[in-house]
This record gives structure tokens, sequence and C-alpha cells, in this order.
């Protein structure tokens, strides 16, 4: 048997309100979990910037994998 009702927000917020604890988290879970990729958009958009370029990027990877080569040669010298 389906059963359908219609509440406003605030009679919603106050049947959560009488929920208990387990309820409220179990609910606050399904809501991040509907809500996760508008929330993922909203941060990527936020920290979205134009200063660095791949080129940079790929710069700076390439430059720390040749110190981390040059230290490895460095220390099986030492051994």
């Amino acid at each position: 048997m389906n059963v359908s009702i219609s509440i406003d927000f605030p009679q919603l917020k106050a049947v959560i309100a009488q929920c208990n604890l387990d309820e409220k988290l179990e609910l606050l879970q399904l809501l991040e979990k509907d809500t996760f990729s508008v929330r993922f958009k909203k941060l990527l958009n936020s920290v979205q910037t134009d200063e660095l370029s791949l080129e940079d990027i790929t710069n700076e990877v390439e430059s720390v994998r040749q110190a981390n080569y040059h230290a490895l040669q460095d220390n099986e010298r030492r051994y």
C-alpha cells in the first residue's frame, strides 16, 4: 500500500524535530548523498583558478620527480 501526504516545509521541520538522533543521522546521510553532486560542483567552482596552467603543473611535477630521482641515486651511492 502506498500513501502520499502533503506537508509544507515548517511542518516537515516539526516532524524532524520529533525524530530521535539515529533517525536524524539517517536523514542527514540521505540528504548528503542526494546533494553530493551539487555541493561538489559548488566546491569546484569556488576553487577554480586560472593562476596555474597545465604547463606550470607539469613542470612542477617533473621538477619533484627529478629531485626524488637524484635523492634516490645519492642514497644508493652511500650504501
